[in-house]
């Protein structure tokens, strides 16, 4: 019985041993935008998990870039550092490559961590301003972000570009940029929260600029033999907003400026924005995009089941799917899965007595 998602995929000159990824997962658990043992544990069970690839919860740019007061970062020697003393354990110990995902949140910066309420930090909470393309707020009681200037957007460019380099000196295997989930590429990609009258909003040319130069930024910081990506809304779930063949204009956009895959997700602009709930109910959106660009593309949400994993790749309909809570749920989901297809997953060693070759209980679950 083969498998599709257990086939090996090349990006970029670069083998992933499968099409299995656990998509990025906000931890909310840094010390100062600096991962802590939590992420080293974390992500070391991650990396075991079955999966070819793992990427780093969202890793922010700057300080003020942040979403929580518990969000990793990148920008600056001790974020690095931390963040580096994480990856090199995964790489050591774990079976998976390891990406980052660089973001800045925009006008959803400055929040509660989801346990602490989730909203907008109150002044007694070590609050900060927030900026974005337009000044509108995230959703009622959410600060109203400050409108960014031509300063502030050469600014978080360069920002952008930092990371990067510190990313590739950490020495992810990938690397990819959010311009997704209502965060700050995202607000000027959208009409509803980009309101702007300069070059910077309006049609959707002006819209994508900044955006554009964003991911041009990153590419040029980026060697072509490290795999870049960028995870794109294929629908806000909002009337007036960004569609499909909007999203489909915004990746042909990335492929243009040499980027090697889109990751496609939804949602998540406003606080009043509710997705769908149908399992893998991004799979269409990630195969328009595929069919549309050519770009290798990844399918994220609501996706659980090996088989249904296994159809969005043997019908072509993504190269590769992401697992979010269900990797939580099951930290060796891949290995599982692995089983349920009748393939094979590579594994520690020190955990082979477990597989189903050494172990019957393990062999009749398949």
């Amino acid at each position: 019985m083969s498998s599709a998602l257990f086939a090996p995929i090349e990006i970029a000159g670069k083998t992933f041993e499968n099409r299995i990824v656990v998509a990025p997962m906000c931890q909310y658990s840094a010390n100062d935008g600096c991962a802590s043992d939590w992420h080293l544990t974390h992500l070391g069970m991650l990396a075991n998990s079955g999966a070819g690839l793992v990427i780093v919860e969202a890793t922010h740019v700057e300080r003020r870039g942040r979403i929580t007061h518990g969000c990793v970062g990148l920008y600056s020697d001790a974020c690095e550092a931390a963040l580096a003393r994480v990856v090199d354990h995964c790489h050591r110990i774990g079976t998976a490559k390891i990406g980052v995902q660089l973001a800045h949140a925009g006008r959803k910066a400055s929040s509660q961590r989801p346990w602490e309420g989730g909203k907008a930090l109150a002044a007694d909470q070590d609050a900060w301003p927030t900026e974005a393309a337009s000044a509108l707020p995230f959703g009622k009681g959410w600060h109203v972000p400050q409108a960014m200037t031509e300063d502030d957007m050469e600014r978080v460019v360069a920002a952008f570009a930092e990371a990067a380099t510190r990313a590739v000196r950490i020495g992810f295997d990938a690397i990819e940029l959010h311009a997704a989930h209502g965060y700050l590429v995202h607000q000027f990609l959208s009409p509803v929260s980009n309101r702007r009258s300069d070059s910077y909003g309006g049609s959707r040319e002006n819209r994508m600029r900044f955006p554009a130069t964003i991911a041009q930024a990153v590419r040029a910081a980026v060697p072509r033999s490290v795999p870049l990506g960028a995870r794109i809304t294929g629908n806000d779930w909002l009337d007036g907003s960004i569609d499909i063949e909007e999203a489909i204009v915004f990746a042909r956009i990335l492929k243009e400026n040499g980027y090697d895959y889109a990751d496609v997700s939804s949602g998540g602009l406003t606080a009043d924005a509710r997705n769908p709930t149908t399992p893998g109910y991004n799979v269409p959106l990630a195969e328009a995009v595929r069919q549309a660009t050519g770009l290798v593309t990844r399918a994220v949400g609501l996706i659980v089941d090996p088989k249904q994993a296994d159809a969005v790749v043997a019908e072509g309909k993504a190269d590769m799917v992401a697992l979010a809570r269900a990797m939580l749920d099951d930290p060796h989901w891949g290995w599982h899965a692995a089983r349920a297809l009748g393939a094979e997953t590579r594994r520690p060693p020190q955990y082979l007595r477990a597989g189903p070759s050494l172990w019957a209980p393990a062999a009749r679950q398949g």
